[in-house]
């Protein structure tokens, strides 16, 4: 059961490692790519946890921007 609980930790740290970079990147890079109406800090600050959590989708969006 042990080795169950560490295979979903790394997996749920992998994610969200993932997640930073991606999210981290794109609230400072891609969000005028993606929308053309510029994002003040305050929204960039509030994209921050949605972008992190929903990595695949940005990621996806971002890129066919």
């Amino acid at each position: 059961m042990d080795a169950v609980a560490a295979v979903l930790f790394a997996t749920l740290a992998l994610y969200l490692a993932a997640g930073l970079v991606i999210g981290l990147s794109f609230v400072t890079f891609g969000v005028e790519r993606v929308q053309p109406a510029p994002a003040t800090i305050g929204a960039r600050i509030l994209f921050l946890p949605a972008a992190v959590s929903l990595w695949p989708i940005v990621l996806t969006r971002w890129l066919k921007s």
